[in-house]
């Protein structure tokens, strides 16, 4: 427990409600309000450094992590327990997300993909060939045929880093490194890889207010489709910061947030962004907006800024 854990690296947040919030970061930190601005810490058992954070509501909660770590709470965060830990693989999980209180995925570097039907008692992982590039299936069909157990080992080191779920409707989506982006229609039982349009790492993927989709990445780059992803065009930006996350509130406003300060806005559904970075030039990791105010999880910990002010 840490006086000034809301002043840490803060790397994800969700509003839950309108009277609940989390926050997750370094070190273990779990943070917890009941109003986006006074903040309490939860008691956690852990000091693995935390990626992301999904409640499904005001009780059940999953937080993930640095060594495979998945945590779990059913009473608001108050508490917490491991449901999963792997240190001796070193391998991050990226991110989480349920469906409901039963089915869940948590995906991560180096192809890490575990899938749960009971709530996260167990996780069991699974390895996906129509997620590993056109120019690598071949050879690993035939290890497939030959010697599956080489073929699960070098699956797991060919597969990109998922570094984000995202869930449209039925379609769940999942972004990565190379230029990765996948979906499916059966929550992550089959997946189909879609056709590269960049070769760098992609950090999230959004529906647009007026249904377009935005995906961001390394160094600025911002690319959107009209067509759920079949073509991309690039946006241009101003800023080369690599761009960690893009998120839109109930106006239609997209934002996206990203490394150096990096917060840009667009009232046109993504076609063109303006500034208001942060002077500061910390790491911008998420955000979430609530009616005239924007609650960021940075570098330097949370940051609460008013809207009214610059628009």
């Amino acid at each position: 427990m840490m006086p000034l854990a809301e002043k840490s690296l803060l790397t994800d947040v969700q509003k839950v409600s309108n009277n609940f919030f989390v926050a997750v970061g370094e070190r273990g930190h779990i943070l917890l309000s009941d109003n986006g601005s006074d903040w309490r810490q939860a008691s956690v058992p852990t000091q693995s450094m935390l990626t992301a954070v999904h409640f499904i509501n005001e009780t059940h909660g999953w937080a993930v992590g640095h060594d495979s770590l998945i945590l779990f709470t059913s009473d608001g965060g108050a508490s917490w327990q491991l449901q999963q830990f792997l240190p001796e693989d070193d391998k991050p999980l990226l991110d989480v997300y349920f469906r409901d209180a039963r089915h869940g995925i948590a995906v991560g570097a180096y192809g890490l993909f575990y899938k749960t039907t009971d709530g996260g008692d167990t996780w069991e992982q699974a390895l996906f060939i129509e997620l590993a590039a056109e120019e690598d299936k071949e050879y690993l069909l035939d290890l497939q045929q030959t010697d599956p157990e080489i073929y699960r080992s070098e699956l797991g080191s060919i597969l990109p880093h998922f570094n984000r779920l995202f869930v449209d409707g039925n379609t769940l989506y999942m972004v990565g490194e190379a230029g990765f982006i996948a979906k499916s229609a059966d929550f992550g039982d089959s997946w189909l890889r879609m056709e590269e349009f960049y070769n760098g790492s992609l950090f999230d993927l959004h529906r647009t207010p007026e249904m377009g989709l935005l995906a961001v990445g390394l160094r600025g780059h911002v690319f959107r489709s009209e067509d759920n992803g079949q073509t991309w065009q690039q946006v241009e930006l101003s800023e080369s910061a690599t761009l960690n996350s893009v998120f839109s509130d109930a106006k239609g406003t997209v934002y996206l947030a990203g490394n150096s300060g990096t917060l840009l806005q667009s009232i046109d559904d993504g076609l063109t962004f303006t500034e208001r970075s942060e002077p500061d030039g910390k790491a911008i990791l998420n955000g979430v907006v609530l009616d005239n105010q924007m609650l960021l999880v940075t570098e330097v910990g949370i940051k609460v800024l008013n809207l009214d002010k610059s628009e």
